[in-house]
């Protein structure tokens, strides 16, 4: 898939960064349709809140933020579902490695004790 250029590859801004914290939460899956043409079109399906009387409808994602993600490899997509119109892939935050649990040092040789002089001559 090929996602378009921007000026600027400058880190995530703050809506960058709540869309990746909103990708990564396993109760709001993301999903990217590519159409036929070419366009796409980040969004995920918001669940009908009787406490506010809000959601029950699709949210879309703003696509220039989202392919800014993907082209720096903040995101990744999934495996593709393919109908004859449009592909939809499953959008998650990269995997990033985890620091080590405890930085690793050299062990420290401690060098033994020179032996004395007068010691060698008792032992002879």
């Amino acid at each position: 898939m090929s996602m378009s250029q921007y000026p600027s590859d400058a880190a995530p801004d703050a809506r960058g960064t709540g869309l990746l914290r909103l990708m990564a939460d396993p109760r709001t899956p993301v999903f990217v349709t590519v159409y036929a043409g070419g366009r796409r079109r980040y969004g995920y399906w918001q669940p009908y809140d009787a406490r506010t009387g809000r959601g029950g409808c699709y949210v879309a994602l703003p696509t220039a933020v989202c392919d800014r993600l993907y082209d720096t490899g903040r995101i990744t997509l999934g495996e593709p579902l393919v109908d004859p119109t449009k592909t939809t892939y499953r959008v998650r935050p990269a995997r990033t490695p985890a620091p080590p649990a405890r930085a690793q040092v050299a062990p420290v040789r401690i060098p033994e004790a020179p032996v004395r002089a007068s010691a060698q001559r008792l032992a002879a």
